[in-house]
């Protein structure tokens, strides 16, 4: 990989801050850009952060005070939807899947990940935009064997038409709009005007968002990592 990934890290407890800055320093693509003890004062950080030093990824923890993981990550992901965001966090992932998927989340990291975990899921996140691992693998497939789950996390009036899922299924290939509209043999601004919609349809904040839907209804396969 040759580009450097920024790493921004919010967390309200200094030896976890300065403990993951110390696990990320040995590695050459990866650089620590910013750190932040609390939600408030990241999201001032990054009013004040030029383009060249945004952080590409967001490792955020979920119990902090004044404002806690989740409620930045809503922050976030309106203000700044390009950012990726992994969720640190000391409770079992399950009691928060669905909102995270919900949220546009790329992964989820136990704070007790050894490093080979922590510099897998980054890598993964800044190349592909999400992360799964076999415990994420098995419960999206139980999300997924579930109607009820299914409709809890995406509630839609209309379902998504034929083209839409067309759409969507080169989206989670990674084409880039122009590409979408030259395989479908339609316009950039039809395309943009497709995803659009699909987003409103399933209610997802970013395109992670449309991934996750697209695994959890079975027209994007889950690739196993």
């Amino acid at each position: 990989m040759n580009s450097q990934i920024k790493i921004a890290l919010i967390d309200d407890e200094q030896l976890i801050l300065e403990g993951v800055k110390m696990l990320l320093s040995s590695e050459q693509n990866i650089s620590v850009v910013s750190t932040s003890n609390n939600g408030p004062g990241f999201l001032e950080s990054l009013e004040n952060t030029s383009p060249n030093d945004f952080p590409d990824i967001a490792l955020v923890d979920v119990q902090m005070q004044p404002m806690n993981g989740f409620e930045l990550v809503e922050i976030l992901k309106e203000k700044y939807p390009d950012l990726k965001i992994i969720i640190l966090s000391s409770h079992y992932k399950t009691t928060i899947l669905g909102y995270m998927v919900k949220l546009g989340v790329s992964a989820f990291l136990p704070k007790n990940s050894n490093r080979n975990a922590f510099i897998e899921a980054i890598t993964m996140v800044y190349k592909n935009g999400i992360f799964f691992t076999p415990e994420d693998h098995q419960m999206i497939f139980s999300y997924m064997n579930s109607p009820t789950k299914k409709r809890t996390l995406f509630e839609m009036d209309d379902e998504l038409s034929d083209r839409e899922k067309d759409v969507v299924k080169l989206i989670c290939q990674e084409f880039t709009n122009n590409e979408i509209a030259e395989k479908l043999f339609i316009s950039p601004r039809t395309v943009e005007s497709h995803r659009q919609r699909i987003v409103e349809k399933i209610g997802a904040k970013n395109t992670v968002g449309i991934v996750i839907y697209a695994i959890i209804n079975n027209i994007h396969p889950l690739e196993r990592i």
